[in-house]
């Protein structure tokens, strides 16, 4: 699992809980002054979670006004660029003169390194809480040319569509779902959310050359295998399929592929063979036909699933299941037998 460290003040009374966020919001790195109409009792959360290049922090709360005043700023000034991801409520972003209002699903960015006004208040305070992911980017870290970013600071950028969508879904998966990572995984995942992140910014800055191509080609193949997996279960998944849905031929598609281990088409066809041989040992599904597995993932035709399955794992996907079938038999004996005998 993602190591992950949690503030949560609903382990103190009432009364206490907006001094402890006050107090949580003083020790972190770029310090603000926060003012709550809820400060009478403030039940709030943050998850961080640390991603080697980059930080995640996820919050949750009623409502937050928060500034960052010159002052401040010369008392602690961190370096960092700060992404967010509105998740839920309505929130308001302002640096340098550019003002905007965020809703959820969009994303604001400004620097850590001068003043700024952020708010966030949720849609019914009541029965809600005001939700967001914020990304923490080292200005080192930002492959992007510095004296470019004011541009973009307190502004608001879509988190529906393109890379804004693939960024989305990739914080919200960590953030969501830290248990289905290994702490090795981290780095590794920091650099992934770094070059999403990089490659968003740097077309709202209508800038894309100033993205090293590396930054860009790692995005872009990061972009297309996750298209793939969405679409596993359509019979006509190919590389030209791939490449019309990204805008690229499908030469340039090829060469997006050259450093993985594996060519488009078989990159497909191992994820394909992956999910049904995960499915044909899966109880629930046990009374659908083979077949019928083979084309929920992308293979209608019976012979070729068959030859595929053979190729890739030695035997045939009938015994696979048979195999699959046998274990739980066996599992189930054994479970039988120790809930039979006596109690002491």
């Amino acid at each position: 699992m993602l190591p992950r460290d949690t503030i949560d003040t609903t382990v103190l009374p009432p009364g206490e809980r907006f001094g402890m966020w006050l107090d949580l919001v003083a020790r972190t790195s770029a310090p603000l002054r926060i003012q709550s109409a809820h400060s009478d009792d403030f039940a709030a959360r943050a998850d961080f979670i640390g991603l080697g290049p980059i930080q995640l922090v996820q919050y949750e709360y009623p409502s937050l006004d928060a500034t960052r005043t010159r002052k401040l700023v010369r008392q602690s000034d961190p370096e960092l660029y700060i992404l967010a991801l509105t998740t839920g409520g309505i929130g308001t972003s302002s640096q340098d003169g550019r003002h905007s209002e965020i809703l959820a699903g969009e994303f604001t960015f400004y620097d850590a390194s001068r003043p700024h006004d952020v708010c966030h208040h949720a849609n019914e305070p009541e029965r809600e809480d005001a939700t967001s992911i914020i990304t923490l980017i080292p200005h080192a870290a930002l492959p992007l040319p510095p004296q470019r970013m004011a541009a973009l600071y307190g502004g608001r950028m879509s988190g529906s569509e393109g890379i804004g969508a693939l960024l989305a879904q990739f914080l919200l998966q960590v953030t969501g779902h830290p248990e289905q990572y290994h702490a090795a995984d981290a780095s590794r995942l920091g650099a992934v959310g770094l070059d999403l992140a990089t490659t968003m910014l740097g077309r709202h800055l209508v800038a894309e050359d100033a993205v090293p191509t590396e930054v860009r080609r790692r995005a872009l193949l990061t972009q297309v295998q996750s298209y793939i997996h969405r679409n596993l279960g359509d019979a006509t998944l190919g590389p030209q399929v791939v490449a019309d849905a990204h805008h690229i031929s499908v030469r340039s598609l090829h060469r997006l592929f050259e450093a993985e281990d594996a060519t488009v088409a078989s990159y497909i066809r191992e994820l394909r063979l992956a999910r049904c041989r995960r499915d044909l040992t899966d109880p629930a599904l046990r009374n659908q036909p083979v077949q019928a597995v083979a084309a929920r993932w992308g293979f209608p035709d019976k012979a070729h699933f068959s030859r595929a399955f053979r190729a890739a794992y030695g035997i045939t996907a009938q015994e696979h299941r048979d195999s699959g079938s046998d274990l739980a038999r066996i599992v189930n004996r054994q479970a039988s037998t120790v809930n039979s005998l006596p109690a002491d």
